[in-house]
């Protein structure tokens, strides 16, 4: 039971430290829209979403006003489209359709972004599968609103490198789809490698097959707070530093559990999971980079970097999990370059490298997340940074994703613009050697050898 007094004096601490709920996220069932009329689809789906979500905003902002701390996000995901358009799509412009369905309905009920336009291949493709995928440039060219993931392997099957060199051309086809905006839908667009099926965050959300038919998730933050908090023992050793994430982790997802119950109750929809990542902004003071640096780091990216950021991921989840008897999603710290101004700002002086970014990978929520790459950069290339990412999460037996913007038209030093949450950052240098033979030669690489447990 999550007592008012303790999410009163979290928010008297914390007022000024930037701490929100960043999202809450509606995942609803969409399996009873499966029909073999595309016409019927589209209206079933826009139907389910605008009915099941239509006080979903307004609930998310009555809860932000009477606790006084702010909703940032309201947000959907749906099951896997490429399942509920197999039966009627026939064309890759088919399944456009739907996502123009989606983002109608998104727009209907007033969320700012509806995830689910995703296929899992992480083993082998059907058609539907291929389809959806082919479509994915110009559904996110025709919709605002409408986010795509695609599963491309995992720890139990391997990596499914026929997937990743399509997407190497998806993802450039998909840039030059949205040039006028910087390439923008490429920051619409994720690839994942064990990915978790409650996860409230876009682009990656989508909801699981195995969840109920709707379900109300929930994604704290609060970068902000925990640097405020580490600002007060600087200098300590790392018990004290260690004691002082967790603590206050305990302290953000309480508001977190809080928010996510009563949402459940007022909107009579189940309560799935509290993720308790660290999701940073664009805004001053709301930023992963600025919490590595006043663990000691000049900039991010600086030696020591790797190992302030597993102690920040590991303490988070010790901290959320005493917190809330259900931790799910992602759950620890993001490094999008973007969408953290601190973060950008490392990249902007050299210091945090395309390369450095893949080592801290290894020990963070997420993986390559929201980095602006030259616009010429090669098709395989893109396919091969995919796949080393995939390899990452696949051995290490955690969620990993890659969510690269080649922006065309621009090259390394020019700067990217994209509004709001997504934030603006320079465009990094990518190694110029090639990998074309490596990702040109098919098939699924295999699981490793721990995979192998039933």
């Amino acid at each position: 039971m999550v007592e008012l007094n303790e999410a009163f004096e979290t928010v008297n601490m914390v007022a000024q430290e930037n701490l929100d709920v960043r999202t809450i996220t509606m995942g609803i069932s969409l399996l009873d829209c499966i029909d073999p009329d595309l016409d019927t689809v589209c209206r079933k789906v826009y139907e389910k979403i605008t009915e099941s979500a239509k006080d979903l905003v307004r609930v998310g902002d009555e809860i932000g006003s009477e606790y006084g701390v702010p909703v940032i996000n309201k947000r959907i995901s749906v099951t896997p489209i490429a399942m509920i358009g197999a039966a009627a799509c026939k064309t890759s412009q088919d399944y456009v359709r739907i996502a123009q369905a989606l983002d109608d309905a998104a727009k209907k009920v007033g969320v700012n972004f509806i995830g689910g336009y995703s296929a899992l291949v992480q083993k082998g493709m059907t058609t539907g599968d291929r389809l959806l995928i082919e479509s994915i440039p110009e559904a996110l060219a025709k919709t605002e609103r409408v986010c795509s993931s695609i599963s491309l392997g995992s720890t139990k099957t391997g990596i499914n490198m026929d997937a990743v060199r399509l997407m190497g051309d998806i993802v450039k086809a998909t840039a030059e789809a949205t040039k006028e905006m910087d390439s923008l839908g490429c920051a619409k667009l994720v690839v994942f490698c064990n990915p978790p099926d409650d996860n409230p965050f876009m682009a990656g959300a989508f909801h699981g097959v195995t969840e109920a038919d709707r379900i109300i998730n929930v994604g704290v933050s609060g970068p902000g707070v925990v640097k405020h908090e580490l600002e007060k023992i600087r200098g300590q050793d790392f018990e004290v530093l260690c004691e002082t994430i967790k603590k206050t982790a305990f302290k953000v997802t309480r508001v977190g559990q809080l928010f996510a119950k009563e949402a459940s109750k007022r909107l009579g929809v189940p309560f799935g999971i509290v993720d308790l990542s660290l999701a940073p902004t664009p805004a001053v003071g709301d930023s992963i980079a600025d919490i590595i640096h006043e663990m000691g780091m000049e900039y991010a990216g600086a030696p020591g970097t790797t190992a302030a950021l597993a102690i920040l991921n590991d303490q988070v989840k010790k901290g959320g999990v005493m917190a809330s008897s259900y931790v799910g999603g992602l759950s620890g710290a993001f490094i999008p370059v973007t969408e953290d101004q601190a973060m950008a700002e490392a990249a902007e002086v050299g210091a945090l490298t395309l390369e450095k970014l893949e080592a801290m990978t290894c020990v963070c929520s997420v993986g390559l997340d929201m980095i602006a790459i030259p616009g010429s950069t090669p098709n395989t290339t893109i396919a091969g940074i995919i796949a080393d990412e995939m390899a990452i999460g696949m051995v290490n037996q955690k969620t990993t994703a890659v969510r690269l913007i080649p922006v065309i038209g621009k090259d390394v030093g020019d700067f990217a613009q994209f509004g709001g949450l997504l934030g603006e950052a320079k465009i990094m240098p990518v190694n110029k050697f090639g990998c074309a033979d490596f990702v040109n030669r098919g098939g699924r690489i295999p699981a490793p050898i721990h995979s192998f447990k039933n």
